[in-house]
């Protein structure tokens, strides 16, 4: 068995792309068979090579691994000839000469009499020798075939015109070279969008004309976006590559991606192993799916809450280079990232909550300063008894607060947010106790001074 991802080199991965090639692949693990990648880049004017990246990065980052290719359909253009000179010559093809003027007036008028706008076969029995190449598509009966997700489909071969399978410059079409690549690579399984689906009749004629065997049709519903409009880059990134920009993990993207439009009863958190061997083209549903930007981030945080550490600080790699983050200078990064697990949303979130133990700041969140630096008193004391401390340990540094708290009859409140403050620069921090063991001695003391600089140079 085998199943392919076939994408345009017209721009990045989108989420569609990305859940196209996941089922896709699903299917073929699951059926023991393999995966194909091949690269539709006939369409020479809008095909780029760093579009081809964009979706070989994609498709490795999410870890859709293929077993065959990338195949790029440039390499295969003196197949596609071959069999272009075989409609031809067994009279299943011909040359049309008809103008793009012409054209226009005859969609125009069918347009006005509300009837399809389609070609009228004026060059089918000309006999010539140059144009475009049209396919002699059946005049009378049906095209029907059952799609794995659609159910019954039929339609009337005079709904459907004579098709250009070649241009005037002889370079092949997407629905000729989509028929002749799928037959060679032997998909017996085609799982696409079902913006694809009123080619497939046009492309089951000439899988008939040209005596070839039928592969299955599995035709996936839209992805929508909050407000009921095809998603778009309206409803935030619609790329994959844009998706780990923003700190989502690969798995926790794959997981959402198989709930648009696939379920398996009220399970909402599936590993690849289980997508695996329980996914199944009959559950994939009809309707269209909605894209929710809330649920996503939901799993996101349970995926970095039960990630091991090591596979965080994988994921995190790119963000902390990216940012130009050095984590030498501080504690042991494992310990922070353990830290941050439980209150991090995002990877970009967790390397928002780390900078504060690896990089030093000179000022101070105005808003949360004016409220939290008012009196030095609190702020001195604890500065006096952590100063004073041997043992920089989480336990040994909160019983110095309790004391802070017990000698000035204050709550924790009047002291812990000043030194959560005064430890972030920006009042973000965790368990203080714990945030103050890894920033160190040295840097807890140094940004303890800061505050006591600030209330002294604006406290009037």
């Amino acid at each position: 068995m085998k199943s392919r991802f076939a994408p345009s080199p017209t721009g990045y991965l989108h989420i569609g792309g990305a859940r196209t090639a996941l089922f896709a692949w699903a299917w073929a693990k699951k059926q023991k068979g393999q995966f194909v990648l091949r690269i539709e880049d006939t369409d020479r004017e809008r095909s780029t090579q760093a579009s081809v990246d964009a979706i070989l990065d994609g498709m490795a980052w999410l870890g859709l691994t293929h077993d065959e290719g990338p195949f790029y359909q440039t390499d295969r253009f003196e197949r596609y000839k071959e069999i272009i000179e075989r409609l031809l010559g067994e009279d299943k093809a011909y040359y049309c000469e008809c103008s793009k003027e012409r054209l226009q007036v005859l969609r125009d008028e069918l347009t006005e009499k509300g009837e399809k706008a389609k070609y009228d076969g004026c060059c089918r029995d000309k006999n010539l020798s140059a144009g475009v190449v049209r396919f002699k598509n059946p005049l009378e009966g049906f095209v029907a075939f059952d799609d794995a997700v659609k159910g019954q489909i039929s339609i009337g071969n005079k709904e459907l015109d004579d098709l250009i399978i070649a241009r005037s410059d002889a370079t092949p079409t997407y629905n000729l070279t989509v028929v002749v690549d799928d037959h060679d690579m032997d998909i017996d399984t085609v799982i696409r969008g079902d913006d694809h689906i009123n080619n497939t009749p046009r492309q089951i004629n000439l899988y008939k004309a040209l005596s070839w065997d039928l592969p299955k049709f599995a035709h996936l519903p839209m992805i929508l976006g909050s407000d009921g409009a095809r998603l778009s880059k309206r409803h935030g990134a619609v790329s994959v590559m844009a998706y780990r920009d923003e700190g989502f993990l690969p798995e926790a993207l794959l997981n959402y991606l198989v709930r648009l439009g696939w379920s398996h009863g009220d399970q909402e958190v599936f590993s690849l192993k289980e997508i695996v061997e329980l996914f199944e083209l009959k559950n994939i549903n009809k309707a269209p799916a909605s894209f929710n930007q809330e649920k996503l981030i939901w799993l996101n945080q349970e995926y970095i809450k039960s990630s091991s550490v090591d596979h965080l600080l994988k994921n995190l790699a790119w963000h902390l280079e990216n940012q130009s983050i050095d984590v030498s200078n501080g504690p042991a990064i494992e310990l922070v990232v353990e830290h941050l697990q439980e209150r991090s949303k995002t990877l970009v979130e967790m390397v928002d909550g780390l900078k504060m133990f690896y990089q030093d700041f000179d000022q101070f969140d105005e808003k949360l300063s004016a409220k939290q630096f008012k009196d030095s008193q609190s702020i001195e004391l604890l500065f006096t008894k952590l100063n004073t401390l041997d043992d920089w340990a989480a336990g040994n540094i909160k019983e110095q607060i309790k004391q802070v708290c017990d000698e000035l009859d204050i709550g924790f409140g009047k002291i812990g947010q000043p030194f959560r403050l005064a430890l972030s620069g920006n009042g973000n921090a965790g368990n203080i106790d714990v945030v103050a063991q890894l920033v160190g001695k040295k840097r807890t003391l140094a940004r303890l001074q800061m505050a006591l600089d600030y209330i002294s140079q604006y406290s009037h």
